[in-house]
């Protein structure tokens, strides 16, 4: 292997490892917590802390699908050389870091995507429009699916005719249920993916359809027993300990589905270097996600936590919920998505459904909606006319 290629290609890791650190103090770092901290069941810092854990993991498990999407699945007909790799990466960070010195949540999945989509295109390479079709439905579904769920969640809660000792197990054992289907990148058999479904079916030796409906009634059944039981013996502490464990899986998923953004224009690399492998690359960016959430997190999460909405735990537990399904359908269907338009859409649709929309800042949200659109044309723009002159 070429002395030049190699230097090269570490360049092209310190910008993976830069990239990922400015998602874990962004983004994926803010987000999962921000209703938690707003709520005030957790203090931010201890919030930055525990999403770094929690992203770290779902970055090792769950981070394969995205970043093969990033890596080959949106330009046809070429593959990204080092430098524009390198170019991708940088845009990409630079923006984010932008975003998180003024406080407003640029959208990483936007700049990542508009970048690699940009240099891709000004390299030659084609269009996968089956590939911009469904991110696309993606993005526009999101603030409209997300902030309606958290909307009808945060309207059912309050109520007196809905005792809340029935209807946060509810929730809880929807969550089990699809937690007991995502697919972990080591569950299945020989180490591939699979879910804990699938392995608990694997260790009964049973199949079909009415063996995995059966065992994941039975798995959010059991969830939903024991928070019934935790709520009914404390209510205001099984509030907070559900909203934590939300908490825990929305920054889980947000290391699954960001970690992408940050490694997956190295993914096209590594045959050419020979000496690293998918799985390391992947731990690499976890990393660089804990170091971000761990040294530069809290002050993103006290902006989303204090200044979108006025949350209280229940409609904490609404916002995330929804952020929970969405991000997982993500990571499934090997999307780059949002870790702030999904929160901050679910973190509106639930503070509107009890305080109107005099509980949200229309102001920021405005100057958000604006932030997100101009991340995506902005690094389109960028990295097409700097690859198309530089490379």
């Amino acid at each position: 292997m070429e002395l030049a290629l190699v230097g090269l290609f570490v360049g092209a890791a310190l910008a993976s490892l830069f990239m990922a650190w400015v998602i874990g103090a962004g983004s994926s770092g803010a987000t999962p917590f921000a209703p938690a901290v707003g709520a005030n069941a957790i203090g931010t810092m201890r919030a930055a802390f525990l999403v770094g854990v929690f992203g770290f993991v779902g970055a090792v498990t769950q981070g394969g699908n995205v970043s093969e999407a990033i890596g080959s699945g949106l330009v046809g007909g070429t593959s990204l050389p080092v430098t524009g790799v390198i170019l991708v990466l940088v845009l990409g960070a630079g923006l984010m870091a932008i975003g998180i010195a003024t406080g407003y949540p640029i959208a990483t999945a936007f700049t990542v995507t508009g970048a690699v989509i940009g240099v891709g295109l000004a390299l030659g390479g084609t269009p996968v429009w089956a590939k911009y079709q469904q991110i696309a439905a993606v993005w526009m579904l999101t603030p409209f699916v997300g902030g309606g769920i958290a909307f009808a969640i945060a309207s059912v809660l309050p109520r007196a005719d809905v005792p809340e000792r029935f209807s946060i197990p509810a929730l809880a054992g929807v969550v089990g249920a699809v937690l007991l289907n995502v697919q972990f990148g080591f569950l299945g058999e020989a180490g591939t993916a699979g879910s804990v479904r699938t392995a608990v079916q694997r260790a009964l030796t049973v199949d079909g359809v009415l063996s995995a409906v059966a065992i994941t009634a039975v798995g959010a059944f059991a969830v939903a027993v024991a928070v019934w039981w935790d709520v009914r013996r404390d209510e205001s502490g099984g509030l907070r300990r559900v909203l934590l464990a939300l908490g825990s899986l929305v920054a889980f998923s947000a290391g699954g589905s960001q970690v992408g953004l940050a490694v997956g224009p190295l993914l096209p690399l590594l045959d050419e270097v020979g000496v690293v492998s998918s799985f390391a690359v992947l731990v690499g960016g976890g990393l660089g996600m804990l170091a971000g959430s761990w040294t530069s997190a809290p002050r993103m999460i006290k902006s989303l936590a204090r200044d979108y909405s006025s949350l209280g735990p229940r409609r904490s537990i609404a916002a995330l919920v929804p952020s929970f399904l969405i991000a997982q359908l993500a990571v499934l269907l090997g999307v780059p998505v949002s870790f702030n338009e999904i929160v901050v859409s679910a973190i509106i649709g639930s503070g509107a459904a009890v305080g109107g929309w005099a509980a949200v800042d229309a102001r920021k949200i405005l100057v958000t909606l604006g932030a997100w659109t101009g991340s995506f044309a902005g690094s389109f723009a960028l990295a097409y006319g700097l690859a198309f002159v530089l490379l």
